[in-house]
């Protein structure tokens, strides 16, 4: 099989985890989750033909296994050239993993002009197990909220797709140290978990659908926030058992008790973290916030970013 172009580069977005609403799976469905797309922080890489697989760039060694797997998958040859001008960092709550596959499933698809979609990437690469939040942000962007899964769901479906207004900006405090749980230890901590209270998932259900998506689609920050961070919280004291807390590190939790102090809305801890974020109004506050929480928490373990909402999906273009 030949290429069908001279050089494919995609774009895809990271994204902040806001939570599951239901860990009890009493109706039949299990998870369903709520997250965002980022600006300012992304996974970009080119393919060209190579004589052989070949990868270069930051995370290259998750990019080799990912494109050898769906090369044989797919049966194609691997003569081609993989150059990442910049990754997501790993493991630390950003869909790092997700947005490589895809990423390359995509560049691969363009590359062959393979006609798959978005979503049998995904199943190729045994991505949306639990989630579906990397898939939708990939594919649209914005805020998504996806259904979970039930007994023959392939991947997570998207519910519902809302842009986040301009304005909006997330606030993020970085722990160099920890790494949140991956893998195995993520497999093994949901099997730790004590049933998650019917009644509490019910309620979140109830104030997402009732609450936090009409806020968003008004543009109250206030009120969205206010779900979010009840959301957090009980999903985050469900897994305080085999995370340490609501927060996966104690820094980034003194730093996000602060900020809602502050004023800021929406407090959480994206995936299983270690990296908190929050929302609030405005860039000039943002900036401010974010000045001030450098000369107050000066620790050089913590590390801290302005981003904006993406409302848009990942880019592809051909040459």
């Amino acid at each position: 099989m030949k290429p069908h172009c001279e050089k494919v580069t995609v774009l895809a977005p990271a994204r902040l985890h806001m939570g599951f609403i239901d860990l009890s799976g009493a109706l039949g469905r299990h998870f369903g989750s709520i997250g965002v797309a980022l600006n300012d922080i992304d996974t970009r890489l080119t393919l060209s033909p190579a004589d052989g697989l070949s990868v270069k760039g930051p995370c290259a060694e998750r990019a080799f296994k990912a494109a050898r797997q769906l090369c044989r998958l797919l049966n194609l040859p691997e003569n081609m050239q993989i150059d990442l001008s910049s990754a997501i960092p790993e493991h630390i709550g950003l869909g790092s993993g997700t947005q490589m596959s895809l990423a390359i499933g995509a560049g691969l698809n363009a590359f062959y002009d393979l006609g798959l979609s978005v979503r049998e990437i995904a199943r190729l690469s045994a991505r949306g197990a639990r989630s579906g939040i990397g898939i939708g942000v990939f594919e649209q962007g914005g805020l998504v909220v996806d259904g979970g899964r039930g007994p023959d769901t392939a991947t997570p479906p998207l519910l519902s797709q809302m842009p986040v207004p301009e304005n909006w900006r997330f606030i993020l405090v970085f722990d160099r140290r920890g790494q949140g749980l991956h893998g195995e230890q993520e497999v093994s901590a949901f099997g730790q978990l004590p049933p998650f209270p019917r009644a509490d998932a019910e309620r979140l259900c109830y104030l997402l659908l009732m609450r936090a998506l009409p806020a968003l689609a008004e543009g109250n920050l206030t009120l969205f926030g206010e779900v979010i961070t009840e959301l957090q919280t009980a999903v985050g004291r469900h897994f305080a058992p085999v995370q340490g807390g609501i927060f996966t590190s104690p820094e980034v939790a003194a730093a996000m008790s602060w900020l809602q102090q502050q004023g800021a809305v929406a407090i959480g801890q994206t995936s299983w973290g270690p990296t908190g974020f929050c929302a609030v109004e405005s860039p000039g506050l943002a900036d401010s916030l974010s000045a001030d929480l450098q000369s107050r928490f000066t620790s050089e373990h913590l590390h801290f970013q302005v981003v904006s909402a993406r409302n848009r999906g990942a880019e592809l273009t051909r040459q």
